[in-house]
């Protein structure tokens, strides 16, 4: 069991927790080769159907969802040591269905959708019955500007008439809609132009182009990013999520605690990371009776990564007991701060741990190079660190007079 501070372990955590983790351990991490030699469409339909089935009948699906809504009814922080347990594994929160891009949607729904979207496309998602996707980056824009879109929904008597081209639509192929970001009013303010519409995928005008390569694989089903082109795709009035001109409001609103989602499973990442470089530090000798854990370098590796996870995890859960207690708005300059931390922290710790590794490293053998090829994105999407930064610092420097 990972060492949490007390200060974060409310009592149904005390005793989840560690059976969570066997959990983990005895069939989840288990199932993790099959990444390496089947689609992961493939394993959607088999043995992660199965898994998922055993999450159920343990009482533990959804856990951010409230418990009317067939949850667990945790608190974003409570959430959050959960989410760094389940970051362990790749297939983590797919088994608990609460993966991104899914678990967004969900709350996006739950808040701004009418009973009719509701019940047509939020309950099939919760019981996984159907998955889902996010539709927002755009290969015309830099997607650092979120407020600059091409895409536009026309209203045209009672329907949205959407023409447009996106990429890293994640999760597309096999998602039953998506959740497309839309320019409804060209004429408002940058920030009240977008709205955010539900499109099925089985909609005329919704056009897969292709599942886009990162880093040389492909991927499929959940397991991958597409490419998407919106002609005269028809949607009825009523698929809007909250109201015209909300989009970059509710992307907000979905990506704070998003980002708590994702730090601590980048968290996750890192202590499994950070356990297997120590395991083969400490098991594979230069020389005889010489392991690799005896070179000060190595020491200073797993010194460094160490303090960096333990700092990391500090800074998320803090900034999670905030939004907790204050909301989203109000722990802005904590959320881009954690963004780009744990997304650095979490590239030191893998490039240490396959540094460590040598040529196993780069290998499929291990977890540790499929983890570099998919996470090294974390620097980039959802705000890149640069953003990030300026984010901070301008709310450090208005502390101090500077006007920007």
């Amino acid at each position: 069991m990972q060492t949490i501070p007390s200060l974060f372990v409310t009592p149904r955590l005390r005793s989840f927790l560690p059976l969570l983790e066997e959990f983990l351990h005895q069939e989840v991490y288990p199932l993790e080769k099959l990444l390496f030699s089947r689609p992961f469409a493939d394993l959607e339909k088999n043995e992660l159907a199965t898994l998922r089935q055993k999450v159920k009948s343990a009482g533990w699906w959804t856990p951010h969802l409230p418990e009317k809504d067939g949850g667990m009814g945790l608190t974003l922080t409570e959430f959050g040591l959960v989410s760094q347990l389940l970051g362990t594994s790749p297939l983590g929160h797919y088994a608990f269905n609460c993966q991104a891009p899914d678990i967004g949607n969900m709350e996006l729904l739950q808040r701004h959708a009418s009973a009719m979207l509701q019940e047509r496309y939020l309950k099939p998602l919760v019981k996984g019955q159907i998955r889902s996707c996010f539709s927002m980056t755009e290969p015309a824009f830099a997607g650092s500007n979120p407020v600059r879109l091409a895409t536009t929904a026309k209203k045209i008597g009672n329907q949205y008439v959407i023409n447009g081209h996106k990429w890293f639509t994640s999760s597309a192929e096999g998602a039953a809609f998506a959740i497309v970001m839309a320019v409804t009013n060209s004429e408002a303010p940058p920030h009240r132009r977008a709205s955010m519409i539900l499109v099925p995928t089985d909609t005329p005008g919704f056009v897969f182009l292709r599942r886009i390569p990162v880093m040389g694989e492909t991927g499929s089903g959940y397991m991958s990013h597409s490419e998407i082109r919106y002609e005269n795709c028809t949607v009825p009035v009523e698929y809007l999520i909250g109201k015209e001109g909300e989009g970059f409001q509710l992307a907000q609103e979905r990506l704070g605690p998003g980002r708590i989602h994702h730090c601590m499973r980048w968290i996750g990442i890192c202590e499994r990371a950070f356990d297997l470089m120590c395991r083969y530090a400490v098991s594979r000798n230069l020389t005889e009776n010489e392991p690799i854990a005896s070179k000060q370098i190595v020491q200073q590796w797993i010194a460094e990564s160490r303090a960096q996870i333990d700092a990391a995890r500090l800074m998320v859960l803090h900034t999670a007991m905030g939004i907790d207690q204050y909301g989203a708005q109000a722990m802005r300059a904590q959320i881009s701060a954690i963004k780009f931390f744990v997304a650095q922290t979490l590239m030191q710790v893998l490039d240490r741990a396959i540094q460590v590794h040598g040529a196993l490293g780069i290998t499929d053998d291990t977890i540790l190079a499929f983890w570099y090829r998919h996470e090294r994105g974390a620097r980039i999407y959802d705000g890149p660190d640069e953003v990030h930064k300026y984010v901070v610092a301008r709310q450090v420097l208005k502390n101090y007079g500077l006007k920007i």
